[in-house]
């Protein structure tokens, strides 16, 4: 059974980069046909997607946050990164880590709650 965990400070400064690690067990970040997520759910709000990496390395990112947000992978750690920058209150969220085989949201992190504040 896939099996995935955040990890990242709790509380990022306005301006600042926030930068969250989700760790993968029960599976590679490698194997074929294998996509993995980034997705966060701002207070009172409804889920939204970040953006995802493949099992080859290709990323794809949601439009309205492409220009902020990275998302890499360490194959050695079985880890992949976001990295959000420029963070405003506005990022204050739950972020969760999601994978599967074809689909990105099949297996979930338990998410780990960010605060974006001074």
């Amino acid at each position: 059974q896939v099996q995935l965990q955040e990890s990242g400070p709790g509380l990022v400064k306005p301006s600042q980069t926030l930068s969250l690690t989700c760790t993968v067990s029960g599976g590679s970040i490698t194997s074929n046909s294998y996509y993995w997520s980034w997705i966060r759910q701002p207070p009172g709000k409804g889920l939204e997607f970040i953006g995802q990496i493949s099992y080859s390395g290709s990323t794809y990112y949601t439009p309205s946050l492409k220009s902020r947000s990275s998302i890499s992978r360490d194959m050695s750690k079985n880890q992949f990164t976001l990295q959000l920058s420029s963070v405003t209150p506005e990022d204050t969220a739950v972020y969760y880590c999601a994978g599967g085989y074809n689909h990105p949201f099949v297996y979930w992190g338990q998410g780990t709650r960010v605060t974006v504040s001074s």
